[in-house]
């Protein structure tokens, strides 16, 4: 039985390979590791299965020279607005390789940023319309800015430029404006832009009364690196949030999935910052112009009821006047009236004194005694029954004229009131 070597087995597919692809071929696949090591490139190519379950159906390592990463990178960053990172769909030009020791790998000599780029911008589109179908998209859209936008929280990577920049331009602006500014530490490129940003929404988020609006500025880094915020899931954090976020990440070209999600987009940490400037000196001279509007109104009011009081002023004598007049006539009237009513009574009263000065006078005992009456008594009291007197009693008698006196015999019973004198 005749035998190889391993070294001669290998060569064997060296020689195959290299006969075979003998040019360079396009292929697509996605990048599941990217690492730099000293001027060279490393990758790991994976390719899934189609039903999204993940399943690996291919994998291959590959690796671009440090002469080809010098011009490509750049290439492909700006081309696409960020660099080369795991989880990416590439199209690239390889040259398939097999190496005795080193096994099968894949050359890198080419890339289609083209093809990377549709691949970006399928997938935040992907992202948008989820966001649309969930309903939330525009709801920070529709948050009203704070008349008076001065609490600010800001979310930045701590020490950088704009974080710098956006604080000194608010802070020493030269309208003076005051502005209460915290910021809430995050990553703002790499891996750890999702989770960071994330965790300074939801610290900000706990102490929410606090704050007029959010700001996520980014300055001073690559403005490649910009995937982290094409997320869902931080997408979905900055649309439902409760206040105005305002976005200002460094991008001159493209929006991210949060630019167009938040209330406000604008390119950079400067901007951010005229921003809020414009909004309060707007807000300020609306608020001056209200103030001139309501000294105005209130001087029109003033001098309008100045006048009305001058000219009551010019009016009260003769309303003086005349209600003296009306009133001096009514008392008039009064009076005539009264003195009437009184001689009326007057009047009145004197007849009535008549009939009772007749009366009385009819009463009197001299009119009656006139009349040829006589008052008998008995020790000074008034005889008025002749069983009071016994014979031999001592009576006086009044007459009209003069009284005398008699003594009683035996009173007859014939004569009412009557006796012998």
């Amino acid at each position: 039985m005749t035998a190889v070597s391993l070294y001669e087995l290998n060569n064997m597919v060296h020689n195959t390979v290299e006969s075979v692809f003998d040019q360079p071929v396009w292929i697509q696949a996605e990048l599941a590791q990217v690492a730099e090591r000293g001027q060279h490139c490393y990758l790991e190519f994976v390719q899934k299965a189609p039903d999204h379950s993940g399943m690996l159906l291919a994998k291959a390592r590959g690796q671009i020279w440090a002469r080809t990463w010098l011009v490509l990178r750049p290439y492909f960053e700006r081309t696409t607005g960020q660099p080369l990172s795991a989880g990416m769909n590439v199209m690239v030009q390889v040259e398939v390789t097999f190496h005795e020791l080193y096994g099968y790998s894949l050359n890198v000599v080419d890339i289609n940023p083209t093809y990377t780029l549709g691949d970006l911008a399928r997938r935040r589109q992907e992202i948008i319309n989820q966001l649309r179908a969930e309903g939330i998209a525009d709801m920070n859209k529709t948050l009203p800015l704070p008349v008076l936008l001065k609490r600010i929280a800001v979310i930045s990577a701590e020490g950088a430029a704009g974080w710098g920049d956006f604080r000194s331009q608010l802070i020493d602006n030269p309208h003076h404006l005051a502005f209460t500014l915290k910021l809430f530490p995050a990553t703002m490129q790499g891996e750890n832009v999702e989770s960071t940003v994330i965790s300074a929404l939801e610290r900000v988020y706990n102490q929410c009364d606090e704050w007029d609006a959010v700001v996520i500025i980014r300055g001073g880094g690559a403005t490649t690196d910009l995937s982290g915020f094409d997320s869902l899931l931080l997408a979905e954090h900055v649309a439902q949030f409760p206040i105005p976020v305002i976005t200002g990440i460094g991008h001159e070209r493209d929006d991210t999935v949060i630019d167009l999600v938040s209330h406000t987009r604008v390119k950079t940490p400067t901007a951010a910052a005229e921003f809020i400037l414009h909004h309060q000196l707007a807000q300020l001279e609306r608020l001056n112009t209200l103030s001139a509007e309501i000294t105005s109104r209130a001087v029109n009011l003033l001098h309008m009821h100045r006048m009305k009081l001058n000219n009551m002023v010019a009016t009260l004598p003769a309303i003086g006047l005349k209600t003296l007049d009306v009133n001096r006539l009514a008392l008039s009237n009064i009076c005539s009236t009264l003195h009437q009513q009184v001689a009326n009574r007057m009047e009145r009263e004197r007849n009535r004194l008549k009939l009772v000065e007749t009366a009385l006078r009819a009463a009197d005992p001299h009119h009656v005694l006139r009349l040829g009456y006589s008052i008998v008594r008995k020790e000074g009291r008034a005889v008025t029954d002749a069983t009071m007197i016994s014979a031999g009693d001592t009576l006086q008698i009044t007459l009209y004229k003069g009284t005398i006196e008699a003594t009683a015999h035996t009173p007859s019973t014939d004569t009412p009131g009557g006796g012998e004198k």
